[in-house]
């Protein structure tokens, strides 16, 4: 069986890489909320991170490829669909040490899910899922649409959107470049404590959505105080190429 990797914090040293894989064709719906909302839910030894004052979460669904586990791959657990919910923070104390907390994780593999809630406490539920590419050849603005989806109570829960236009890295200072660079990962612990970990990848372009859908029984998914403020107009909605990944094991704060 996995044990933690938690490790001690050494000077100078970088933790090894648990996971490599490839995040890919990547959506995320961003909306604007209460920064209170999002206060309980950070785990200690982090506070809140704003985009001039503004607090936000995203939903964000990916295809996840090219798994592997300390360098071994896992068979039919390479290529798989993920959708999270998350929100925006950093280290107290550390405002370059930007990162993100998960409220809620979807895969289609149960070891998957098993995986991340041993490891990492992360909060991730097994569901069916699919998704979908539909591109326009031959058009002048190489529009493609992606749609994700997962079944729950007996109903399929799906989001979409359309892009077009150039891919572009977003630039420092923008809230796009805020949404897409966070290389850190903290959770909470059954303990009350934090882990942190990191996840490098390269800068990812991206594009805005110019057609967007979030299906009626999405807030109703997460319910609770998500349930509404995942009803209100999304701040945005963004697609990003994505890239190789490396994510690094846990540290304790």
């Amino acid at each position: 069986m996995l044990q933690p990797t938690l490790q001690p914090r050494a000077c100078g040293l970088q933790p090894a890489i648990f996971l490599r894989a490839e995040w890919r064709q990547l959506v995320l719906f961003n909306f604007e909320v209460e920064r209170e909302l999002l206060a309980p839910f950070a785990p200690r030894g982090t506070e809140i991170d704003l985009f001039n004052g503004r607090a936000f979460v995203s939903i964000v669904a990916f295809k996840f490829l090219r798994a592997a586990l300390r360098g071994i791959p896992i068979p039919f657990h390479r290529d798989f669909e993920e959708v999270n919910l998350r929100f925006y923070v950093r280290r107290a104390g550390d405002a370059d040490r930007r990162g993100v907390v998960f409220i809620r994780e979807i895969a289609p593999r149960r070891m998957v899910s098993f995986v991340a809630r041993r490891v990492f406490n992360e909060n991730y539920v097994t569901l069916p899922m699919r998704h979908e590419i539909r591109e326009t050849p031959g058009a002048a603005d190489e529009a493609v649409e992606l749609v994700y989806a997962w079944k729950h109570a007996g109903r399929w829960h799906r989001l979409s959107a359309r892009g077009a236009g150039d891919w572009h890295v977003p630039e420092p200072g923008s809230v796009e470049h805020f949404l897409i660079e966070h290389h850190w990962g903290y959770s909470r612990q059954p303990d009350g404590g934090c882990m942190e970990y990191r996840v490098d990848h390269p800068s990812w372009s991206v594009r805005p959505a110019i057609e967007h859908g979030l299906g009626a029984e999405v807030p109703a998914f997460y319910g609770g105080p998500w349930a509404e403020c995942l009803s209100r107009l999304p701040h945005s909605v963004l697609l990003a190429d994505g890239s190789p990944v490396a994510v690094r094991r846990g540290v304790r704060l």
